[in-house]
């Protein structure tokens, strides 16, 4: 069974446009949602999958949206702060961006 998106917000300039590569690409705003874009499933803890109603979503990352996995605009009025990119990169994505770096 799937549960129809109930309306998230998407941040400011961001467009619900499919990708045009295969895949699905997920960019952490700052201060803001998980976005994804492109070809994805998404699917609750049992399996259930989740209709997202669109191509592009945007997933909370502060924890208070109304409308959970989905953004709702929450973050800007609860003071939410999380950077784009993680503070020090996690030792397995190090050892793969050395061992392409060697190619």
């Amino acid at each position: 069974m799937t549960r129809p998106l109930p309306g998230p917000e998407l941040p400011e300039g961001v467009d619900d446009a499919p990708l045009q590569e295969p895949g699905a690409t997920i960019t952490p705003y700052r201060d803001g949602p998980l976005i994804v874009r492109g070809d994805f499933r998404l699917v609750d803890q049992d399996g259930a999958e989740i209709d997202p109603g669109r191509n592009t979503i945007a997933l909370c990352r502060c924890g208070k949206s109304g409308i959970k996995p989905f953004c709702d605009g929450t973050h800007k009025r609860s003071g939410f702060s999380a950077p784009s990119a993680p503070s020090r990169a996690r030792p397995p994505a190090q050892i793969r961006r050395e061992a392409r770096r060697e190619r």
